[in-house]
């Protein structure tokens, strides 16, 4: 095989990477055909199984490639040095996360949408090896902002509504995209009514709030056992 043959290969893989991942994105797995796929990518439909040996490897191949390019676009300590205070490396990945479900242009929040609302259990592994030590990098912070002595269990659920408050934002989003609302009565935001910036300041003073009042319950309950001692 000449470089040319080879540089082919690779534009072909590429090209049918890049079409499965915005389909994926559109319609989910199941409603995604391979024809559909080969005929975006402008490729024959054998090259589906010659380059990922079926549509579900692919499929898994096009969330992790999704999940890569985000955080190549959204580090996710968001750009701030690792000897920042806590609070802003708080920031830092709060914002991170934010850019990562809502940007548009990417994919991996999209896809998932998909496998939660109907799914097919391929992604699992991919997602525990890729999703995994960012939650352990998030409790770890949560951690150190709520000090030494809260038990694992105020961390575990502290970073759960942490977290939680992002993926509100994302199924919100997901909900206006797919039912296209175009008078929505909710009080909740409306399309443009806030930037990333806005909502990523609003979550990290409500969630440092929260946390801050945990740790203040916590020493109020050890003031008050200390004080009941004989």
């Amino acid at each position: 095989m000449g470089a040319d043959d080879t540089t082919e290969v690779k534009t072909t893989r590429e090209r049918l990477l890049t079409a499965a991942c915005a389909l994926f994105a559109e319609k989910g797995y199941r409603d995604t055909t391979v024809a559909e796929i080969c005929g975006r990518a402008e490729a024959n439909i054998a090259a589906v199984n010659y380059h990922f040996h079926s549509k579900d490897e692919l499929y898994v191949t096009a969330w992790r490639h999704s999940f890569d390019a985000s955080l190549k676009t959204h580090p996710p300590d968001g750009g701030v040095p690792a000897e920042a205070p806590a609070e802003q490396r708080f920031r830092g990945r709060i914002r991170a996360l934010l850019g990562r479900m809502l940007a548009p242009e990417l994919h991996e929040f999209r896809i998932l949408g998909h496998e939660m609302a109907n799914p097919t259990g391929l992604l699992a592994e991919a997602m525990h090896d890729a999703i995994l030590p960012l939650q352990k990098q998030m409790f770890d912070l949560v951690r150190e902002l709520l000090g030494e002595g809260v038990p694992s269990l105020s961390v575990r659920m502290g970073m759960m509504c942490v977290v939680g408050q992002c993926l509100h934002l994302v199924h919100r989003e997901w909900h206006r995209r797919v039912l296209q609302f175009e008078d929505d009565p909710s009080p909740l935001l409306k399309p443009g009514e806030a930037t990333i910036e806005d909502l990523a300041d609003y979550i990290v003073r409500f969630s440092l709030a929260g946390l801050r009042g945990i740790v203040a319950e916590a020493r109020a309950g050890e003031g008050k056992q200390q004080g009941a001692a004989p």
